[in-house]
């Protein structure tokens, strides 16, 4: 029946579709794993079509079902491409909600708190609790947003036309810590983010980010519907996704917007409570201000460090005050006070929750300092390993399906999946990469650790953007080798040079994909989740292995677990999947031709490169300059340019042999 049904939907493709035994295999194993109560992890390379086979499989099965990406993009195009289709062209009818974190929607509440008095004179100023000179700028933001939101179905800030300041938006937005639920809010029988809840609650597939996921989990399951099936498309992300949304966040602007909402809702004499608490998140953003970089170590008597023992323990004794304070606030029931006091109340409880956990690090967790947005230090907490939380919280409950183009090795036992009731498949890719692709890497540069390394890199970088006419998507592993690039390089390229943080990503990547000539630097955020098929993007060039930092907090942690093979085990798997990750890239259709290039010779010569190797698409490999200008050139139709830019007597010769050069033996 699945394969049937997912024959009709293939069929309805533009072009016809292919027929292709990997996403039936999928289709049918996911299917299987649903009804028998199982979970699957199934590896679909790029172009295998994988997000309709699951798609298919799970409609087919008719249980409820969320689905989780870890990036916008492809949240986005299930929602606005995928899901449509299918609800076009399967018999099977279902219904479709898209659900994201409560501080995505405006919060109608805020609003009214913003613009008080009548909702609909646009003559109502905001009243705000801003510095002098910034009211006219921020006001006409929040009055375009109220416009907006007069207007808007969804209250979802992805709809808006124009990016407000992070202040603008926050004025009128509150997030899950801080909401107190429809039943304790004024707003609430008109709230965005609950019509987005009762619209998941009558729906067959709820579309969410991981993170929010993540959340879910968090919250003890209370934040989504209750589901049969959970899909986790690009798999590859979940673990430190739910290491990160499984911990917590702790700064003084906790404790600000904390003081600042109870100030308007405590009795008079409970006033000094509110101002106590801001008091104390200073002090401890001070003291945290001191340890940005440091690791937060506890032990079986609290935390190591005295003075952030101290001022932890302060700062709970002075939220339980103001959370006493906020219970004998008498306010009107149903009033704009009571919705005030209940969000202030849920604040509070969390920020105590916190604390409390802080002060008690579970060796679970690793915490650390650093700084957040605006510069302001961060104290972060979050889970080493989330196998066990993930065994004891999600396993049992639902049928899951963890897919990616690229699934890390030992995922199921690092995820905590029972190991006899999950099955894993691969089913492959479609395209014949040897024949698509190339994959370079130019062992004439020198290792990206010496001197001369970026230089060297930038310089092979320019010859690759001229070899194929721009068409190039140049991946860096930092920002800072990413500007280094584009300095050396800015004025000397024919086509246009696109970087990120100059236009938001969708901008950035319509105006790469609607110019051959362009040329896009970017960093991690467009490892995965870009798709620009054609000659537009001919060149991957990918700065340098993209090992995780050495002081990274939560990487140091699993490597002292991981003890002498921390390299072979957590270093090198991170490693791979990222690097596969961004080759991916490259081919997209069956018709796209490129290269993908790795300007680090660590590739070709290093004892691991065989572990880095394995989950890269299978491209033919090439060390020559000359053979990849030939490659380009007829892939291209354009004229070669000379093989050794700039000189350079050391580039290897064309008469190399490709197929011995980048060894995996």
């Amino acid at each position: 029946m699945v394969a049937l049904a997912l024959a009709r939907v293939t069929a309805a493709l533009p072009g016809g579709g292919e027929d292709r035994p990997g996403p039936v295999a999928m289709a049918e194993a996911v299917a299987t794993a649903v009804e028998r109560h199982r979970h699957v992890v199934v590896q679909a390379g790029t172009g295998t079509g994988k997000s309709l086979a699951y798609l298919v499989a799970c409609i087919a099965t008719g249980q409820r079902t969320v689905v989780a990406t870890a990036t916008k993009a492809l949240q986005d195009q299930l929602a606005g491409k995928d899901l449509p289709f299918l609800a076009e062209h399967l018999d099977q009818p279902f219904e479709v909600a898209v659900l994201k974190g409560r501080s995505n929607y405006l919060c109608r509440q805020r609003l009214a708190e913003v613009f008080p008095g009548d909702d609909d004179d646009d003559a109502a100023q905001p009243s705000l609790d801003l510095d002098a000179g910034t009211i006219s700028g921020l006001g006409q933001e929040l009055h375009l947003l109220r416009a907006w939101a007069a207007k808007s179905p969804t209250g979802d800030r992805a709809e808006l036309d124009f990016e407000p300041r992070a202040k603008a938006w926050s004025q009128l937005s509150v997030s899950a810590v801080e909401c107190p639920g429809a039943a304790k809010c004024p707003k609430g029988d008109v709230c965005f983010a609950e019509r987005a809840r009762d619209r998941a609650r009558d729906a067959d597939v709820i579309v969410v980010n991981t993170a929010l996921y993540g959340m879910h989990l968090a919250s003890g399951g209370h934040l989504l519907p209750e589901h049969d099936v959970v899909v986790f498309d690009e798999a590859h992300e979940l673990e430190d996704i739910a290491a990160t949304a499984l911990g917590l966040e702790l700064s003084a602007g906790r404790f600000e917007a904390l003081a600042r909402m109870a100030a308007g809702v405590v009795a008079k004499a409970d006033l000094p409570a509110s101002a106590a608490v801001a008091e104390v998140g200073d002090t401890l953003g001070d003291l945290l201000a001191r340890m940005i970089g440091d690791l937060v170590v506890g032990g079986p008597e609290g935390l190591a460090d005295p003075s952030l023992a101290a001022g932890v323990a302060l700062a709970e004794s002075r939220v339980q005050v103001l959370s006493a304070a906020l219970r004998r606030a008498e306010v009107d029931q149903g009033s704009e006070a009571a919705a005030r006091k209940s969000r202030a109340q849920q604040a509070a409880g969390h920020l105590r929750e916190d604390l409390a956990m802080v002060a008690a690090l579970p060796t679970s967790h690793v915490a650390w300092v650093e700084r957040g947005v605006n510069r302001q230090p961060v104290l972060r907490v979050a889970a080493v390993e989330v196998g066990a939380i993930l065994a004891r919280q999600l396993w049992g409950e639902v049928s899951a399906v963890l897919t990616s183009a690229t699934i890390p090795p030992g995922i199921v036992a690092r995820l905590g999946l029972p190991p006899t009731e999950t099955d894993e498949l691969d089913v492959g890719s479609p395209f014949d990469h040897r024949a698509q692709g190339i994959l370079y890497v130019p062992t004439h540069l020198p290792d990206p650790r010496r001197p001369g390394a970026d230089e060297a890199m930038a310089e092979e970088l320019g010859w690759l953007i001229r070899a194929a006419g721009g068409r190039t998507l140049a991946l860096f592993t930092s920002f800072r080798r990413m500007e280094l690039a584009y300095a050396a390089l800015e004025a000397t390229l024919p086509g246009p040079l696109l970087r990120q943080g100059d236009l938001p990503k969708p901008a950035l990547v319509a105006a790469f994909a609607q110019d051959e000539s362009a040329s896009l630097f970017a960093t991690m955020g467009f490892w995965q989740g870009i798709d620009v098929p054609g000659r537009t993007l001919s060149v991957v060039a990918i700065d340098r292995l993209p090992f995780p930092r050495p002081d990274e907090p939560l990487w140091r942690a699993r490597r002292d677990r991981a003890g002498g093979r921390a390299f072979s085990l957590v270093d090198v798997p991170r490693a791979a999947t990222l690097l596969a990750q961004g080759a991916g890239r490259l081919l997209r259709s069956s018709g796209d031709r490129g290269v993908v290039a790795v300007l680090d010779p660590r590739l070709a010569r290093a004892a691991y490169r065989r572990d880095l190797l394995v989950p890269m698409p299978p491209l033919k490999r090439s060390i020559t300059r000359q053979e990849v200008a030939d490659f380009l050139t007829s892939a291209l139709g354009a004229a070669p340019p000379a093989p050794a830019d700039g000189g350079q007597a050391s580039v290897p010769s064309s008469s190399s042999s490709s197929s011995s050069s980048i060894s995996s033996a």
